[in-house]
């Protein structure tokens, strides 16, 4: 009776629980959806788009664009704004930077309507016998040095911003004809040719594919430098003094050219332009294209060299991306046009791939030193390692984090992981170095298999797309073994610890010492900041103010959390130095860490109960001679 009496408990709650919304309650059912939007196909445009672009109004970041676009039927037309840009892996398009958007034909106002599904999409009603439609609108960038797009001397101009383009088509196959107009005095450059007329560029028609993938950087005071006959280093500076490069440094940036086509045994473009700013009127940035990449960085690139070490990798990574991610690129993340979603599940090679090659090629090249380089994979390893979010969060999921999370700040970062596919994708590629040394008896290497993937078709800078069956079939010619099984596992795996078995493999393990390392010091300083992540837990800027705390360490035990202000150390005000002097205090078990804390309104003391003193990353070598990564590093 018992196991009767309990079923029917069962069932009568459940019946219970249906009942979610009460009879009498209205009952709303779903609109129907708009009809769809063409999806894109590969057929032959009508015609050429005229895009022209005025970048004359630097002083307050405004582009006005005019777009004549050419329409092959009547009826309702829809135009995208570029909403899932390459390089950024995310529906990143700021649409919200967009003004003043107008459509005519034949000298009269053409009506247009968002698209309510996909905002990026607008509605116009093309009239009978109507060949061109014109689009007109502004580009409203930021105003604050140091994130602009232009200033009075210097400025970048993106078309992927500053133009829509016409549903229906692969955009590989509607032709663009752009015009650019800039301020008295400027040099443009960019991968597409242009003609120039006092300050008028008149670009060489191409597809908007190409287009898209060809920026402009332009500013008052310039410099180039040839690399190879194919590469450039394109370089713009708020003020001349900045361009003052001595022939060594230059000679490395031509190492760096050697180096890379020594590694990838191709060449996947006709002209390659490193598109370079050093400034702090315009934002920095380091986003890779085909032919080209803007590279920007902070002042004293040249004239502080041995300050930069970090800024020397942007330069490495983003033209290793010409091959990876722009050659070669996941065929889950092409796409026909700017509106079909990316599929980034690959991006452990697109972008784990490049952060390998990048710190590779620095080292080959010189532009940063082996012992440098050294120390900056000693902070990868650190910092992946004991992060806490690998015991719940695979890798391959972090490849969702840019279009999940736009790069926004977050509080626990360790246990929520970020973009964790470069550098963790980075140890990867390293242990698959090992193992085909190991398999191989040092006769083969990551070298083998960059050559056979990147380097085919010299020349061809289409899209040759790619799955994981490719990547492992690749390796497999190299090196029989169950390379997709491996990439698989490492790839979904949980765990408490990175993968660090590839450092090891290749004669180096991760240790810590109570002395930063220069690269460690160089970056407190950039970032005005004090990390003590490996000891106390967490980092602060110079004013105190914590910025993040690692998960379930000595700080996050005491209560700290970001954006708590450290008022003091003791009953002394705080300072980094001071902070320094307490953990070392501390050590074996001396007086433990008392802080006095701020939050809001509200005072309170912390004491973290942490005695193992002072803890900074760095590689040791652990065998004898000459050693896999001894033998990866040097140059070719």
């Amino acid at each position: 009776m018992r196991p009767l009496i309990g079923a029917l408990l069962l069932a009568s709650s459940a019946i219970a629980g249906a009942q979610v919304v009460p009879a009498g309650n209205s009952k709303p059912q779903p609109l129907p959806m708009p009809a769809p939007i063409p999806e894109p196909r590969d057929i032959a445009y009508p015609g050429t788009i005229a895009l022209d672009v005025d970048m004359t109004d630097t002083q307050r970041g405004i582009a006005n664009v005019h777009e004549t676009i050419p329409v092959s039927a009547s009826g309702d037309t829809v135009f995208f704004y570029p909403r899932w840009q390459p390089g950024n892996h995310a529906p990143s398009g700021p649409l919200s930077n967009v003004a003043g958007l107008r459509f005519r034909a034949n000298g009269q106002d053409l009506p247009w309507t968002r698209d309510p599904v996909n905002l990026f999409a607008f509605h116009i009603d093309v009239p009978a016998g109507v060949r061109r439609v014109e689009a007109s609108f502004q580009f409203l960038s930021s105003t604050t040095p140091g994130t602009s797009l232009t200033s009075p001397d210097l400025l970048r101009l993106e078309w992927i911003t500053t133009s829509l383009y016409p549903a229906g088509y692969f955009v590989r196959d509607v032709p663009v004809a752009a015009t650019a107009r800039y301020p008295d005095g400027f040099t443009a450059v960019s991968a597409v040719p242009a003609t120039r007329t006092g300050s008028t560029y008149r670009y060489q028609t191409t597809s908007y594919e190409i287009l898209m993938d060809s920026p402009v950087v332009a500013g008052r005071y310039y410099k180039a430098w040839p690399l190879t006959p194919r590469v450039t280093l394109d370089t713009f500076a708020d003020t001349p003094e900045q361009l003052a490069a001595s022939p060594e440094q230059i000679d490395a940036h031509r190492r760096l050219v050697d180096q890379a086509v020594k590694l990838f045994g191709a060449q996947h473009y006709d002209n390659y332009h490193f598109l370079f700013s050093i400034s702090d009127q315009i934002g920095g940035s380091g986003l890779e294209h085909h032919r080209s990449s803007e590279d920007g960085t902070g002042l004293g690139y040249f004239t502080e060299w041995d300050t930069q070490i970090q800024a020397r990798n942007l330069l490495p990574h983003e033209y290793a991306h010409s091959w990876d991610g722009k050659f070669r690129r996941g065929a889950d993340l092409w796409t026909p046009n700017y509106d079909v979603p990316m599929r980034p599940g690959l991006l452990w090679v697109y972008e784990g791939g490049t952060q390998f090659f990048g710190y590779l090629l620095q080292a080959r090249s010189g532009l940063v030193s082996k012992q440098d380089t050294l120390d900056q994979y000693a902070s990868i390893m650190a910092g992946l390692d004991v992060s806490p979010g690998r015991g719940w969060r695979p890798l391959v999921d972090t490849t969702y984090d840019e279009a999940v999370n736009g790069r926004r700040p977050k509080p626990y970062a360790s246990w929520q992981r970020t973009e964790d596919y470069y550098n963790e994708g980075l140890l990867i590629w390293m242990e698959v170095d090992s193992m085909l040394r190991e398999r191989s008896g040092g006769s083969k290497s990551i070298d083998d298999f960059a050559r056979a993937f990147f380097g085919v078709r010299d020349g061809d800078y289409g899209e040759l797309t790619y799955t994981i069956d490719d990547v492992a079939a690749t390796l497999n010619g190299i090196v029989p073994y169950d390379w997709r099984g491996y990439l698989v596992r490492r790839t979904t795996e949980l765990g408490n610890h990175a993968p660090l078995e590839g450092f090891r493999r290749n004669g180096y393990s991760l240790t810590y010492t109570d002395q930063p390392s220069k690269v460690w010091k160089q970056g407190e300083k950039a970032r005005k900041n004090v990390d003590m992540t490996y000891s106390l837990g967490f980092v602060a800027d110079m004013t105190g103010k914590v910025t993040g705390v690692l998960w379930d360490s000595p700080a996050f035990k005491a209560g700290l959390s970001s954006g708590t202000q450290i008022v003091a150390i003791g009953d002394s005000a705080f300072s980094d130095d001071r902070l320094r002097a307490a953990v070392t205090a501390a050590k074996n078990g001396g007086k433990p860490v008392s802080l006095l804390l701020r939050n809001g309104d509200k005072l309170r003391t912390a004491v973290i109960d942490y005695h193992g003193g002072l803890r900074y990353p760095h590689l040791q070598k652990t065998g004898a001679g000459e050693t896999g990564l001894d033998r990866l590093l040097a140059p070719r």
